[in-house]
């Protein structure tokens, strides 16, 4: 499926979106127009350049750049010399199109951020990981564009899902094997791609790269903070990806958008944290100042919860979303956040004390125990609402309820029934009330069985291990499980059929 388009905005003169404004896709032509020639770098001298301008990965972390080189170098010594490097293009969650942007409208940025990381390394191959059709389809576009010779540079879709950018999930997709995290404690910088050191990044680091390098150290310092000088691409309200200089207020950005701080806004996306309106209209766009609130700028979601719905419910959508994109691979992720969610829906309908405790158990009993970061984000992202709405969620526990609807401003897929409101009047009209069948597609379908465990009362196994049927009614109260075997088949070999 081919998701949002984002809106486009910047805040002085751009740097990663230049040129956009007169074209929509920048080909390898209009893209040296714009930003001209890339300057060779040797190792010593891209190191000195990533340090210099503090260049730290925009994917969530904020890992500084230069010692993840560092760290794949010396591992590359100590093994045959050989490493590679990976572009994470994926963005499974649905409040973050930065990096979707960056792809679609001027991929040649981030390719040239990738060759230099690679000529600096000696690495041979390229690898950039995407979830999205479109995406896919403008960076092939972009590589057919290269001179031929230089590094091997490859695109591979992977499923879109929320734990495919993790990591060892992302290498592990790339490496023709199942995009779910490993659960065991791997450094890219030892084994990545094809078992080499690999240096990961995001898509925006790279493009940040690759502009530094044609600007220099000190006039790249000269936008933005000084101690966190440059640009950041912001993604508001799901919608628009904005290109501001660090240090810029998070009110202004918002204004700009059309928007405000609201009741509050959730920095981060769904692994982030909650400001209240005053913190919100305090922060600046920058590590420090979010620091301060209690927040952290992560993937660059900014997400302003509008006066007009229901903080509660709206929370309870996105933990139920979050529990249905689980890795499935322990406890915490496939017991624990469906039971979180569950918990939550309880404390909103109606619960009373006990809901409350129950709630805060669950988000205790998950925490640091996952295979990877999900549960421990998800239960943040729980908890965070609790404290940042106490008033709403003691309304709803104690049974008046806030008084407004779940308007779905917190962006989810739209055939995701969780993106349906989780009380009230039934939404009427939409796909999930029509006769609907799970099917499978005998030409992707390798026998893993997966979907069998997920929706036992949906599908068998036959004796051969497969599917007993290639086509099953799906009840209504099974969409949940289905969509969640469609999610977690490595073969993609199902769908749902109205």
């Amino acid at each position: 499926m081919t998701g949002p388009v984002p809106r486009l905005a910047c805040v002085g003169p751009p740097r990663l979106l230049a040129g956009l404004d007169e074209v929509g896709w920048l080909d390898r032509v209009t893209h040296l127009t714009v930003h001209g020639a890339l300057p060779e770098q040797r190792s010593g001298e891209l190191l000195e350049l990533a340090d210099n301008i503090d260049l730290r990965g925009r994917g969530g972390a904020g890992f500084p750049f230069a010692r993840k080189l560092r760290a794949v170098a010396a591992a590359a010594r100590r093994a045959d010399g050989r490493t590679a490097v990976v572009v994470n293009g994926s963005e499974g969650e649905p409040s973050c199109l930065k990096d979707t942007a960056l792809l679609l409208h001027t991929p040649h940025l981030v390719l040239d951020g990738a060759q230099l990381a690679a000529e600096a390394l000696g690495a041979e191959d390229i690898a950039i990981g995407v979830t999205r059709p479109d995406v896919a389809r403008s960076v092939t576009a972009a590589v057919a564009q290269r001179a031929p010779g230089g590094c091997r540079i490859r695109v591979t879709q992977l499923p879109e899902r929320f734990v495919t950018g993790e990591g060892t999930a992302l290498t592990g997709g790339l490496n023709n094997g199942v995009a779910l995290p490993s659960g065991r404690r791997v450094r890219t910088s030892e084994s990545g791609l094809d078992g080499l050191p690999t240096l990961l990044s995001n898509t925006e680091t790279y493009a940040q790269l690759g502009v530094a390098a044609r600007l220099g150290a000190l006039p790249f310092r000269a936008t933005g903070l000084p101690t966190e000088p440059g640009t950041v691409l912001l993604t508001v309200a799901g919608a628009q990806v904005v290109e501001v200089p660090t240090g810029v207020p998070l009110s202004h950005v918002l204004e700009l958008c059309g928007t405000d701080a609201g009741q509050g806004v959730l920095v981060g996306g769904y692994h982030g944290r909650w400001l209240g309106p005053g913190a919100a209209r305090a922060a600046t766009v920058s590590r420090d100042s979010l620091a301060a609130q209690g927040a952290v700028l992560g993937a660059g979601a900014v997400l302003p919860l509008p006066e007009d719905t229901c903080p509660a419910g709206e929370t309870l959508r996105v933990a139920r979303w979050m529990a249905a994109e689980s890795a499935g691979q322990c406890g915490p992720c496939v017991l624990g956040l469906p039971a979180l969610a569950d918990t939550l829906a309880g404390l909103v309908q109606g619960g009373g004390r006990a809901a409350f405790e129950a709630v805060h158990t669950r988000v205790r009993a998950v925490r640091g125990r996952g295979a990877c970061s999900h549960p421990d984000g998800t239960s943040h992202f729980v908890a965070s609402a609790l404290a940042a709405f106490p008033d709403d969620f003691e309304q709803h526990a104690f049974g008046s309820g806030c008084g407004r609807p779940v308007r779905g401003v917190l962006p989810l897929p739209a055939e995701d029934p969780a993106a349906a409101t989780p009380y009230g009047p039934p939404a009427t009209g939409t796909a999930a009330e029509a006769d609907e069948r799970l099917v499978v597609d005998w030409t992707l379908c390798q026998g893993h069985g997966l979907c069998a465990d997920i929706v036992p009362g949906v599908i068998r196994l036959g004796a051969d291990g497969y599917p007993a049927q290639a086509s099953m009614p799906l009840p209504r109260r099974q969409r949940p499980r289905a969509l969640r075997a469609i999610r977690r088949c490595p073969a993609l070999a199902l769908r749902i059929q109205t």
